[in-house]
């Protein structure tokens, strides 16, 4: 079936400029995995720095996720087929601490990863290209999609409640594979998708300014001939 136009518009992910999704640099502290984990002084990320690496988010209407059109059109244009609803909190969920423990190891899945909170909070880590770990807050409202490949981890803050709803293409395949997966195919795709990009970007833009510096002593040097002529 065609998609219109409109679904497409719905479909797209929230502008950098427009989200409120907040997002740091973690510190290394050993403290418990719920604490915010907060640099001091504190290191945001910005958005921009987020969808570099692949991930995607939106802010929808949780109190109307039933009959909203724009996660209707999401799941249209980006083939989300299968859906259901997970609670996580203490007294729902058995082994509670041992669980969350499990989803805190790092790993990655051969599928996108969506996720979308209606009550609660917690934090998705995602590693940005120096290895380095980024903290990404969800509340209420927020809709998340990590892309296939990515190393990441997941936990609950310090009121250990979530209800989110998972989206999958197809029969879901929920399989963690824990790090170091570096030569899956999964990981490779990741790496050449993006994290190989930001290096290429990254070398373009030091060439660039390589080439104006040498243009910039360039030009010093031929007003000194000037001067001395």
């Amino acid at each position: 079936m065609a998609l219109g136009g409109n679904e497409q518009t719905l479909a797209q992910p929230q502008p950098a400029h427009e989200s409120r999704l907040e997002a740091w640099y973690m510190d290394d502290s050993q403290e418990d995995q719920r604490s915010t984990h907060k640099c001091k002084p504190d290191r945001p990320a910005s958005i921009e720095q987020i969808r570099k690496l692949g991930v995607l988010s939106w802010k929808l209407n949780a109190d109307n996720h039933a009959d909203d059109p724009k996660l209707k059109a999401i799941r249209a244009v980006r083939n989300y087929s299968y859906q259901d609803v997970i609670t996580i909190r203490p007294d729902t969920l058995p082994n509670y601490e041992q669980k969350l423990k499990s989803f805190f190891e790092e790993h990655l899945h051969t599928d996108e990863e969506i996720r979308y909170i209606l009550e609660g909070s917690g934090y998705f880590d995602v590693r940005d290209k120096d290895e380095k770990w980024i903290r990404i807050a969800l509340k209420k409202g927020d809709m998340i999609v990590l892309p296939e490949g990515i190393y990441h981890r997941f936990t609950l803050d310090d009121t250990n409640y979530v209800k989110a709803m998972r989206l999958f293409v197809g029969e879901p395949v929920w399989t963690p594979y824990n790090r170091p997966q570096d030569n899956m195919p999964s990981r490779k795709k990741y790496v050449d998708n993006f994290l190989s990009s930001l290096d290429t970007a990254e070398v373009q833009v030091k060439a660039d300014s390589s080439h104006q510096g040498i243009k910039n002593t360039q030009a010093a040097k031929a007003e000194e001939e000037l001067i001395d002529a």
